[in-house]
């Protein structure tokens, strides 16, 4: 059996996402590996200058999103820690697969366990699928869980 020493979860902070937590905190116990927790955010578009649309509101959305993401990813890492696991929070921002196949490489991460919404058809057509963009590019073994 191969021992893992560090595991990433990548995490919108979805239920998928929680369900996927649980099983890396299980491999991160077994092993007693670390655990990199890591949600990226996603840039928001700001509309050209000669629209009606004021910068100081998109700046103010950035920083909500932010301070959101923040305050979740700080009480996951908390509430790992409890767990007596080694776990450390990233916050990135970018395309959410590319900043994760990056962050796993430059952490050399031994797995990444990331959740899957499970759509078909015409919403993953249109939202597209980053468990399925990860596991394409990514340089060590992915574990896709479904959520409920």
């Amino acid at each position: 059996m191969i021992r893992l020493r560090r595991i990433m979860h990548p995490t919108d902070f979805s239920s998928a996402s929680n369900r996927a937590l649980q099983i890396a905190v299980e491999f991160a116990k077994r092993d007693k590996a670390e655990l990199l927790l890591v949600h990226v955010l996603i840039p928001h578009v700001i509309y050209p200058p000669d629209t009606d649309g004021d910068p100081a509101l998109y700046i103010e959305l950035e920083r909500t999103a932010r301070r959101q993401a923040e305050s979740s990813l700080e009480a996951l890492v908390n509430k790992i820690k409890r767990a007596k696991v080694k776990v450390t929070g990233l916050l990135l921002k970018g395309t959410a697969h590319d900043q994760i196949v990056r962050a796993a490489k430059n952490r050399r991460a031994d797995m990444i366990v990331i959740g899957t919404h499970g759509r078909t058809g015409i919403s993953k057509l249109l939202m597209g699928s980053v468990a399925g963009r990860v596991i394409a590019h990514a340089s060590c073994p992915v574990l896709t869980v479904r959520g409920k």
